[in-house]
């Protein structure tokens, strides 16, 4: 296992690598940062020359890249356009979008999964066809939608919600951005679980279990979830990065200043700083939450062993 954990951790330099400079690239070679930064009065040249001195934007470009990362790698990931260091931006950031993301993760595991075994269990009855239903309208109705509508309703009309989160972004007050941000992600989940137990429930070790008069709900725990829930953690794993990145729509919706907040006001006002330094992070928390979900298959499926 140690090995293992080595390897993959050593496969994921190149990935983050590549992945931090296509992201570098893209956002300082197509435009001009500076230009942007004054709009449409253009900067005289004297102030132009010392942005992007102070920058490094007069370097090339794969000799900005080298600095930037040198400097990330000492903690400094750069200072943001109005002076403000992009690492106090994502002190206040990340923590309410994790928070976001938890809450929108555990809707996810216990609804979804939940709902995906009771209906794998009873594939093709009225219950399965309704919860069916349900996910292909949930997933059909844009997030936007369904955001502003629980908004108006819980919040303005009956006055159950905040219709805006606070800037500490609480736990009680993300409940329902959370279920929102969740919703297309937990649709998904349900029917892959469906389907997955729907599959391993005609297997033959489920048959067996069953002839040897183990328990139901052993049989359904012990055997036909462990093995079920392979492509549901697989899923959920890919989703974490989602949830941080995604939320741009469920934070503006609900005035909430996490990551997707500031990664909309950097793209807004063309702050590279900001947006390379919250991607740059972004992918490490993807890696790392794909090294999560590979150690977890040894622990649901013991035929899984890591050299």
């Amino acid at each position: 296992m140690g090995r293992y954990v080595i390897r993959r951790l050593l496969q994921m330099i190149p990935v983050f690598i590549g992945a931090t400079f296509l992201i570098f690239l893209m956002v300082y070679a197509l435009g001009d940062p500076v230009a942007a930064l004054f709009g449409d009065r253009g900067p005289d040249p004297a102030t132009a020359a010392a942005l992007r001195a102070e920058f490094n934007l007069d370097k090339p470009v794969w000799q900005q890249y080298v600095l930037y990362m040198g400097k990330i790698f000492t903690g400094d990931f750069g200072t943001a356009f109005n002076g403000e260091p992009v690492t106090d931006l994502m002190g206040r950031a990340f923590p309410i979008s994790a928070r976001l993301m938890l809450v929108a993760l555990t809707f996810e595991v216990i609804i979804g999964i939940t709902l995906g075994v009771i209906t794998g269990l009873r594939r093709g009855r009225s219950l399965d066809t309704s919860v069916l239903v349900l996910t292909l309208v949930v997933i059909a109705i844009p997030t936007f939608v369904l955001g502003t509508t629980l908004q108006y309703f819980l919040g303005v009309e009956f006055g159950w919600i905040n219709p805006a989160v606070g800037p500490e972004g609480r736990f009680d007050e993300l409940i329902v951005p959370g279920l929102i941000l969740s919703l297309v992600s937990l649709a998904y989940v349900t029917r892959l679980t469906r389907t997955s137990v729907a599959e391993n429930v005609r297997a033959d070790y489920i048959r067996t279990a069953v002839a040897k008069g183990l328990p139901r709900r052993r049989v359904t725990v012990r055997h036909l979830l462990r093995n079920s829930l392979i492509p549901v953690v697989t899923y959920l794993g890919a989703d974490i990065g989602n949830l941080m990145a995604g939320a741009i729509v469920t934070e503006r919706i609900f005035n909430i200043q996490g990551v997707g907040y500031q990664l909309f006001q950097g793209i807004l006002r063309q702050n590279s700083p900001t947006v390379v330094g919250f991607v740059v992070v972004l992918v490490l928390i993807f890696l790392l939450a794909n090294l999560l979900v590979d150690l977890l298959y040894a622990v649901l499926d013991p035929r899984i062993r890591y050299a």
